[in-house]
């Protein structure tokens, strides 16, 4: 069977489900260990036997409903490959526009100064890792109430050779003592009886998925701690619900009255970010 004929058998199962279809290709092209340009010059080439069992070994568990990061290990951020388990929640893109975003403040605020920066919830450590590998400037601490998400990021940190420094707690609390230019975070946000897809639901923690029955409690417990742990002139930024624009610029401006709030869309045209700028007087 040639590499076109499995992986179509493979995206017309898929197709019955409401699982996505793009997964087999990149499952295939994991287990064949071929790069993008290798695999489709090989579109027509025949598939060794086992790669071809590997192949559908995972699809199966794909379509059991195991999210192909888990199949393979890892999850592609800002370019870097995040080892993920059950115990962390799955790198999504726009969380990658939420590092883009930091590191675009930085550059136009902080131009070349050192900075301390900490990531609350830190997850599989993708927020703090990436900033610490991209900014050398940037002295990054993060933290998360789940010690076995904590060993996810850990790991990740020394396999991407990082220098991030984690503490296991509640959101701000294991950073007492602790002041920053930068805190950054992307909390559990989904409303506690909001449905959500099954292949989330059954493999990715709930502690990093809820945030109340709103979904935005963790940003006010936040913004109501971060001025003990905010230097003057610091940056809280935020991913939120594409749906929360207004409750998060309302939430801000209540604890920082003072504050500028920019509020930025997604590449689909999403609300999903807001920074907010913490002048002296207010922290």
């Amino acid at each position: 069977m040639t590499y076109k004929d499995l992986l179509k058998k493979a995206e017309k199962r898929i197709a019955q489900t409401e699982l996505e279809i793009e997964a087999a290709k990149w499952l295939l092209m994991h287990v064949s260990n071929l790069t993008p340009s290798q695999f489709y010059l090989a579109f027509d080439q025949s598939v060794k036997p086992e790669v071809e069992s590997a192949f559908m070994e995972g699809i199966e568990r794909y379509l059991n409903y195991t999210p192909i990061q888990h199949i393979i290990g890892y999850q592609t951020f800002y370019g870097y490959d995040f080892i993920v388990n059950e115990h962390v929640l799955i790198p999504r893109r726009e969380t990658e526009e939420l590092v883009e975003q930091v590191l675009y403040y930085y550059d136009d605020h902080f131009q070349g100064q050192k900075v301390d920066v900490c990531d609350i919830g830190t997850g599989s450590g993708c927020i703090a890792i990436t900033l610490a590998k991209e900014e050398s400037n940037m002295k990054v601490v993060a933290s998360d109430i789940s010690a076995t998400a904590l060993e996810v990021a850990k790991a990740n940190n020394q396999k991407l050779d990082a220098n991030v420094t984690f503490y296991e707690g509640d959101l701000l609390s294991p950073l007492k003592g602790m002041r920053f230019d930068i805190i950054v975070s992307n909390p559990p946000y989904i409303p506690n009886q909001e449905d959500v897809a099954k292949i989330v639901r059954t493999h990715e923690p709930n502690i990093a998925l809820f945030g109340g029955d709103t979904g935005m409690i963790f940003y006010e417990r936040i913004l109501k701690d971060a001025k003990k742990y905010l230097k003057p002139k610091g940056l809280i930024a935020f991913e939120h619900a594409y749906d929360k624009r207004t409750e998060m610029y309302d939430l801000a401006k209540h604890y920082y009255p003072n504050a500028n709030i920019i509020q930025l869309k997604d590449l689909s045209g999403k609300d999903r970010m807001t920074l907010i700028e913490v002048i002296s007087h207010d922290a």
